[in-house]
Order: C-alpha cells, then structure tokens, then sequence
C-alpha cells in the first residue's frame, strides 16, 4: 500500500520537505495502521528538521510527527484494545527516527495511541495531547502542583503555555502569564490566566512578588531556557521549582541557585517521554485529560489548519511565532 508521505532528505528549512509516495506496510508486533486524519505541528520536529533536535536524524529519507489523530485500519500481533474503525489519537511516546505521521496512513506503537474521547473530532484529536500531557505531567505529576499554588510560564500564547493555564485554573492553582508584548494580553486572560506580564514593558519579579504576597511563586514553566532562567529563578518561592521544558532561545542555560545566593532552587528539566513513555503516568494523564475535555475545562485551541499538501507553508507558519495555540494540518481521503 502507497500513502502519500512527508519527506526530507538532507537537514535544513521548511522547503527541505517533499510529499512522497511511500509504502506503508503492515504494523508489526505491537503496532498499529492508522488512517491520518490530522496532524498536530510542534517545535519538535522543527528541531528534528533542522537538525537541533535532543536526538540526530539517524538516517535519510527521514519522516517527522509524533501527534496525529485518525481511524485504525490494522492492528499487529499482541495489540490489544484496538480493532479496525475505531477513532484514535497518537501521543508523541515514540522516536521520529523510527516512526512518523506526517502521512496519509501511518504505522506507529500501540503504546502510544489513546482512544478518542467521544465528541473530539479529529482536528481536536490531534491538538490537545501534546499541550495537555506535557502541562500536567510537568505541573502536577512530577511537580505535585496542588491548590493555592502559583506557576509563572512564558511562551504562554504557545498550545502548551495555554494548556499549562487551564490545567492550573483545573486543579485550583493560579497562573500567571508572561508574554513580551501586549498584543496577546486580552487572549490570554480569556484563555483563564489570572494576570499576564508584558515583559517587554514591566518589571516580571515585581510583579509577581506583588501577586503572591512576597512569597513568589511555587512553579516556573520554562519554554525558553537560556540566560533568561536567572530572571525566573528570582520569582521562584523558597523550595519552589523551575520546570525548563523548551529551549526556544538556542543559547546555554545556566543553573543560577548559586549567584542568587544558593535559595532553596529547585531547577530541573523536563520532556513529554516522560509522562508519554510510562504506561501508568500516560494512563493516569489520559484520564486527567478526559475528564477535561469531557467537563468543557479542556479544548483544542487551534490557531490555524493546513492541507497536507501545503506542509512547507505550515511550518514556515509554525517558525513565524504568529499564532495563539496549535497550527494543524488535515489530510483528504
């Protein structure tokens, strides 16, 4: 069977990308076919693009994705809870280096496909598990954030920044939004930040120290890294946490406990493999997220969507930083 398949044969831009007839195959042990019906678009793969991904394209042609939603049409030997037809969505558990679903069809493991919660089209399918995985499983399964509680997050306008917002209003935390212009202040206030900090213009410690009473707050959620942490770490509460989750900055990123005087700072950093790759934390997740979704407190919030066909012009988007939550894209059949 042929699919058509995103391709890149040699790292660089968008334009490096070509939509290929590939053969797709049977799933082997422990894998599943699906019918791509949508594709989430991350910084990942942009990352694994260019070739400044946490792991190397180990080979070319490559494939990219790890975020899809769709109908599985065939299942391996020893899958079980999966039968032809039924609507399921791909979390990004896996290596792009051995599978990818920016395709028409697409074989991926069982262990990282969810059952589609009734209601979700297949646009929302391939939205909401990479923004919400990783915003619970830093915040409340690795970070233990409970109520009352108060996280920071920058790139707040980003799908997981804005996940990262409803999942602390969710569980009774506040969360405060850093965005460096006040053109997506209005949005993110609706999106249910408490406040939001234009770090272009205003003093972000000040601010926040005035928000928590002096205390500063329990959770920093880093997108960025880079020298930007020693500004964050100041905010950060006695015996608070600086989840880095990104390094959008591209720079080093130092641990700056120690220049500010060795507080009780802890800095860690965090990836969705670990909520996405763990079959007890991605159940207790999938089902944090259901009740979500199923409750109204969740949503996709997708900014834009794309065909297949205009994959290079997706990801020329995706690079702008133009959007306010996730770009995806839809494949006909």
């Amino acid at each position: 069977m042929m699919a058509k398949t995103v391709l890149f044969h040699e790292l660089g831009g968008p334009e490096v990308m070509r939509l290929e007839d590939a053969e797709v195959g049977e799933p082997g042990p422990g894998e599943v076919r699906i019918r791509v019906d949508a594709i989430g678009l991350n910084r990942a793969e942009v990352l694994f693009r260019t070739g400044h991904y946490i792991e190397p394209v180990k080979r070319f042609p490559a494939r990219l994705g790890t975020e899809a939603a769709g109908v599985v049409e065939a299942v391996g030997e020893g899958v079980e809870g999966f039968r032809p037809g039924q609507p399921v969505s791909t979390v990004p558990g896996f290596s792009q280096n051995g599978h990818g679903v920016y395709a028409e069809r697409a074989i991926v493991p069982a262990a990282s496909v969810l059952h589609r919660p009734e209601g979700i089209g297949a646009v929302e399918g391939a939205a909401v598990w990479m923004p919400y995985l990783t915003a619970y499983g830093a915040l409340v399964e690795v970070g233990g954030m409970r109520p009352g509680d108060t996280v920071v997050l920058n790139a707040a306008s980003s799908s997981v920044g804005l996940a990262a917002i409803h999942v602390a209003d969710r569980v009774g935390a506040t969360p405060i939004a850093l965005t460096r212009t006040a053109a997506k202040k209005e949005a993110l206030l609706k999106e249910g930040a408490a406040e939001v900090i234009v770090t272009g213009s205003e003093d972000v410690a000040e601010r926040v120290l005035a928000a928590t009473g002096g205390r500063g707050a329990e959770f920093v959620f880093d997108a960025v890294a880079g020298p930007g942490v020693r500004d964050l770490a100041r905010v950060v509460a006695d015996d608070g946490t600086l989840l880095v989750y990104g390094a959008l900055s591209g720079e080093p990123t130092p641990y700056p406990g120690i220049e500010l005087g060795m507080p009780a700072l802890n800095m860690r950093t965090y990836t969705m493999i670990e909520t996405a790759g763990r079959p007890e934390r991605l159940r207790r997740a999938a089902a944090f997220v259901t009740s979500g979704l199923r409750s109204g407190a969740f949503r996709a919030v997708v900014d834009r969507t794309f065909d297949l066909s205009e994959i290079v012009e997706a990801h020329r988007y995706l690079e702008s930083n133009a959007q306010v939550g996730k770009i995806v894209i839809t494949v006909a059949h």
